[in-house]
């Protein structure tokens, strides 16, 4: 129930618990309002339709999932303790989401597909933030790379085991911790200076 105007905010609140209740396929932008005890026409004046209500469900997930990079991004440091604290942040966020509800996120998972401009932008923001990472230990000679941006895309691509949900079910297996170790070397013996 709502207590004077009825925000975004609430309406993704509400959506989160009614997708984490009946799960993507049977949850309705009707079950959302119900929730909220406001009728579904409150509900698309906010989002227009179904498709843009579990879209920006989806964008406000993994926003969430990746505060810490927000964090890893501000520090300063070398380039090799920044680019392993980012990837370690990104795989910790994903780990915790997976492990901690594996309902909810099976239901992400879902929507994810669903979502392909969210992903699209999701994922060039995270490449984004690695050539960030990779421009600046390179001007700084801490890296060596011809091409910042296809670098800081393989390094993404690189390390999708440990990020992309349709690998989750490896992220609690004995030993995910050392290969994920072993991967960040290799990554750093690659773009280190010779």
């Amino acid at each position: 129930m709502t207590d004077g105007i009825l925000t975004p905010d609430q309406i993704l609140t509400a959506a989160q618990d009614v997708l984490r209740r009946y799960g993507p396929a049977k949850a309705t932008v009707v079950d959302v309002a119900r929730a909220l005890g406001v009728s579904h026409g409150s509900v698309y004046r906010h989002f227009p339709s179904k498709a843009a209500l579990r879209e920006a469900v989806t964008q406000r997930w993994l926003d969430e999932s990746h505060t810490l990079l927000t964090a890893v991004m501000a520090a300063d440091g070398p380039a090799d303790v920044r680019l392993r604290a980012w990837l370690s942040a990104l795989f910790a966020a994903k780990r915790k989401k997976a492990l901690d509800d594996p309902e909810l996120f099976a239901t992400y998972t879902v929507l994810v597909g669903e979502a392909s401009q969210v992903i699209e932008r999701h994922v060039a923001d995270l490449v984004g933030q690695l050539q960030q990472i990779i421009t600046t230990g390179l001007a700084k000679g801490e890296l060596v790379t011809s091409d910042p941006a296809a670098t800081a895309r393989a390094v993404f691509d690189a390390t999708i085991r440990f990020h992309d949900p349709v690998h989750a079910a490896d992220w609690d297996q004995p030993g995910i911790e050392d290969a994920f170790d072993t991967l960040c070397t290799l990554i750093w013996l690659g773009l280190s200076p010779r």
